[in-house]
Formats: C-alpha cells, structure tokens, sequence
C-alpha cells in the first residue's frame, strides 16, 4: 500500500506537474510498479525523481525521462516498438502497457536475463527481450512504430533510422562523453526531420567488447 501511494505521487508531481499530459503514458506510470524492477536494497527510493543502479554499471532512469521520452513516440494501442537498452526492464514494461508489440535489446547478458524474468513473471506476453547489439537495431521485426534508446551514442545509428516505418519516431540521446542531447526524428514521405530536444545524462552505448559507439 506504501507504494501505491508513493507511486501515485510520483505520477503527479513528476510526471503530470511537468508536463506530461498523454492518457496513455500516465495510465502506464500510475500500473508499473517500479519497485519490481530496482534491486531489493533500494526499492525504498523507487519512487524518488532520480536514476538508480541496478548493477553491470547500469542504471534505471529517472520517472520523468521515461514518461517524457515515452511521450515523444506518440504511441498507440497498436504501435510495434523497438527499445534499445532494455537495463532494468521496466522502460519496457511501460511501453508493453501502451503497445502491441515491443522488442527489447540488452547487451549485458545479466541484465536481460533479470529483466526477461521479471517481465515474464508480470505476464507481459507482448514484451520480447534480447541478448545483443542494439546498436543494429532487429532488422527481422523491422518497420517499428517507434524506436526509443536509452543508451548514448555519438552518433545516430544509420540501421534504427533504416527500420523506421512510416510516420514512424525514434527517441535518443547522443553525444560523446559527458554532453548528451536527447534527439527526436520523424519519419515522413521517405524523409527523416530531426529535432534537438532537452540536454539528458545516459550510459554510454557500447558493443560487444564495452567499445564506445
């Protein structure tokens, strides 16, 4: 009950009082719990307006960044959903509310395994988690709706702007080091606008061997 609360608070004075105003990423704020997706010694801040780790020098970003970045993608019931960076597992929860499909990519094994577990036992059926290099998307489930990063790269790769459908939203940050820049681009009549939005703090995108892209 003690979360309930918590996290019904969190939805108002981070989210809502923000801006966020989407019936549908409000809905799946106020549903997950995301005291389910940090780790047990620091569930009691789960609702707090900030980032925490969750180990493998990952984190699970702050309520708000989800919201908004969710937000951004302007999706539907039956939006197919590409996430790049499936950490936690709980961006993908957030999606999985929202959408009819959603594809998930980690490249630190342990984390997808935790979050694939996690997910499974919370019955998201419409959420597929995997193993692997994100940073060339899932050209087999491609077009996606909406594809959302949550890993930085320097730049944006070519292969997520290539499985963009039409109409369709990518949400990323990039930028080398410690200046990032959350970047919206937008799929229209075969041709790709960009947008620079608010400055963000993520983990670096890495391959296979922790490289930076």
């Amino acid at each position: 009950m003690e979360f309930e609360k918590l996290r019904e608070n969190m939805v108002i004075e981070q989210i809502i009082k923000r801006g966020v105003n989407n019936a549908l990423v409000i809905g799946a704020m106020e549903k997950v719990e995301r005291h389910l997706f940090v780790p047990a010694g620091l569930r009691r801040f789960a609702y707090q307006d900030r980032p925490l780790p969750i180990g493998e020098g990952q984190t699970i970003s702050q309520p708000y960044i989800v919201a908004y970045m969710t937000q951004l993608l302007e999706l539907s019931s039956k939006s197919r959903v590409l996430e790049i960076g499936t950490g936690s597992g709980y961006q993908a929860a957030i999606l999985g509310e929202i959408c009819s499909e959603v594809y998930s990519i980690e490249i630190v094994e342990s984390l997808q395994k935790r979050a694939s577990f996690i997910l499974d036992s919370l019955k998201y059926e419409n959420v597929k988690t995997f193993y692997g290099d994100g940073y060339q998307g899932l050209a087999d489930k491609a077009p996606f709706d909406g594809i959302i990063v949550t890993c930085s790269p320097a730049a944006i790769p070519e292969a997520l702007i290539a499985q963009l459908a039409e109409g369709g939203r990518l949400v990323i940050p990039v930028g080398k080091k410690n200046v990032k820049k959350l970047v919206l681009l937008k799929k229209e009549n075969g041709k790709v606008s960009k947008q620079i939005d608010l400055p963000v703090r993520f983990v670096p995108m890495v391959d296979e061997k922790g490289k930076f892209y």
